[in-house]
């Protein structure tokens, strides 16, 4: 009897400590998971400030500000820009840790094209879907586009079976409404013809950002993190350069000499590039702790603390492209800050059970 007692005692001490030792793996995927929101809210700040500079500023200054190439080729080529560095740090990166002959095995295994296929719904497609849906729709789309985190839980809930109970359900729907009250701020009276289709795009962003969380964190999983976002970067960065840009400039009746000319242009100007260095850096950092996170505490939880970028982005840009460089308009509203103590509000019930700290109190 006093043998099976101890024995009895012995597996519950282990699932105690298997136990405590899960919250902590949790716990620590959604801090990296959090801090994938930060550095994308200083990638944003960065690309935006790249734009403000050298050849750029002569562009927005001479150029018709509806015109095709202002709307939609300029923005393509800056993210093509971005998405490129990001790769090279990246790829850099993965040299000094030694890699390089894993990263070109893997890209053509089974985890690698899972990893490519997230890159092209998430990079390419997602991202030319944002950008077209801006340029129609205006800052509308915001709150559409913030739904990602709702629709990666939904998607990882029926593909990969990851439970979530009623309080995680609950922070969820808190930090959407947080990202939805940030988003609403740039809301103006008159809607023109082209929000229907902007808010359908952007929809379409929003569920190509879901997919790539759930894939992304599924691929992650299988293959070494710095690995799965080399080959992110690797392929959204051409992609952007070689296919997207074309096409865009194609389907707009452009000249593909004149965009090339201007992809040259960018390359070349030092003032900006230096902006694009940063951007592709913190981009790189934001997209790997996206996906690292994930993996470690599922594509519900890991999404909802990547969103708190809707409260990163203004407040980066604020203190980057306002307060440091001195360029007006991006003064952050009253009502971010209230959203973000909601989103704060949202991730301590994602995170953390409130009936835990009343049992403590209770012992």
């Amino acid at each position: 009897m006093q043998g099976a007692a101890t024995a009895d005692a012995r597996h519950e001490l282990a699932l105690e400590k298997k136990r405590k030792l899960d919250q902590s793996f949790l716990k620590k995927g959604l801090m990296i998971a959090l801090y994938s929101g930060i550095t994308y809210g200083l990638y944003s700040a960065f690309i935006m400030a790249a734009q403000t500079q050298g050849v750029w500023a002569d562009w927005m200054g001479t150029l018709e500000a509806s015109s095709f190439l202002v709307v939609f080729i300029l923005p393509t080529i800056a993210t093509a820009l971005n998405d490129l560095f990001s790769a090279v740090w990246a790829l850099l990166l993965t040299a000094k840790q030694g890699k390089l002959g894993d990263f070109i095995q893997t890209f053509r295994s089974k985890p690698g094209i899972i990893m490519v296929a997230a890159a092209l719904v998430g990079g390419p497609i997602a991202g030319a879907a944002y950008v077209i849906a801006l340029s129609m729709a205006g800052p509308i789309v915001t709150p559409i586009a913030a739904l990602c985190p709702a629709i990666g839980a939904i998607l990882s809930r029926f593909l990969f079976k990851q439970p979530m109970g009623p309080r995680v359900i609950l922070g969820i729907l808190i930090c959407v409404f947080a990202s939805g009250m940030i988003g609403f701020t740039g809301l103006t009276g008159a809607l023109g013809p082209g929000v229907v289709p902007g808010l359908l795009l952007a929809f379409i962003a929003a569920l190509g950002w879901g997919i790539e969380g759930c894939i992304g964190g599924f691929g992650t999983s299988m293959i070494d993190p710095q690995i799965g976002i080399t080959i992110r970067q690797v392929t959204s960065g051409s992609v952007n350069l070689i296919i997207i840009l074309p096409l865009l400039t194609l389907f707009g009746g452009g000249d593909l000499a004149t965009t090339y000319q201007c992809v040259g242009q960018a390359f070349a100007d030092i003032p900006s590039v230096f902006f694009f260095v940063a951007s592709g850096f913190f981009a790189y950092t934001s997209f790997s702790n996206w996906y690292r996170g994930n993996s470690m505490c599922g594509t519900a939880l890991g999404m909802a603390c990547n969103g708190t970028y809707s409260f990163f982005v203004p407040l980066c840009s604020w203190i980057i492209i306002g307060l440091i460089m001195g360029i007006e308009g991006f003064a952050l509203p009253a009502i971010a800050w209230i959203a973000a103590l909601v989103m704060v509000a949202g991730i301590t019930v994602i995170a953390v059970n409130p009936l835990d700290f009343l049992k403590k109190k209770g012992e």
